[in-house]
């Protein structure tokens, strides 16, 4: 219990520091910070991990800062590491009780378990769909019995798309504009793609567990 009560006052008060001066870590990275990519790196971890500023916003101004390859890669770092980090305050921190609530539902224990039969897919495809929360996917995933090896590869790696395009759509605002719409029509597309694959992946494991 102690434990528990640690991990979410220790949450809640660096929440709040966030809350106080995210913008202005924002604009320190604008007006020049960013030349401390290590400790931009840090920044954009704890804006990703406790989400006061929306991170396409934090992943554009990193686009500008940094241009579209190296942007890319310190937004998608910060991201997946925050990630990972929520991950780990859940999974050491409150599964017990998140297990104790999936099991009260049967159909809820069931979803879980068929989640954790499918979780790397599972988990790589709802990373590449930017509307789904990253927040929601991090908890459920940390309180199902997903190995934290396969929830950081799958995580990580569902990624990468989305934060190359908050990072290039910075860039592009900053260095020409005109591309906005390629860009919106190119990540459309892929959307489309993902979720037609996801639909025809979720039909197949839906009929291997019917059939077991």
């Amino acid at each position: 219990m102690v434990k528990k009560l640690f991990i979410l006052i220790s949450y809640g008060v660096i929440a709040a520091l966030i809350y106080l001066y995210g913008e202005w870590l924002l604009e320190w990275i604008q007006q020049g910070g960013a030349r401390f990519i290590f400790l931009t790196v840090i920044i954009a971890t704890l804006l990703a991990l406790f989400p006061i500023i929306p991170y396409p916003i934090i992943g554009g101004v990193l686009g500008a800062a940094y241009g579209p390859f190296l942007g890319s890669a310190v937004t998608w770092i910060g991201s997946s590491l925050a990630s990972i980090i929520m991950f780990m305050f859940v999974r050491y921190g409150y599964q017990d009780w998140g297990l104790s609530l999936i099991r009260r539902s049967d159909l809820v224990t069931k979803v879980t378990a068929m989640f954790e039969k499918n979780a790397f897919m599972a988990i790589f495809i709802t990373r590449l769909i930017p509307i789904i929360p990253s927040i929601i996917v991090n908890i459920y995933s940390a309180l199902s019995r997903v190995s934290f090896i396969n929830y950081s590869i799958a995580s990580s790696l569902g990624k990468v798309p989305s934060m190359i395009l908050f990072a290039v759509i910075g860039n592009s605002i900053a260095t020409n504009p005109s591309q906005l719409l390629w860009i919106a029509l190119f990540y459309s597309s892929f959307l489309l793609v993902v979720w037609i694959g996801y639909r025809a992946w979720q039909r197949v494991a839906l009929q291997k567990q019917a059939n077991i």
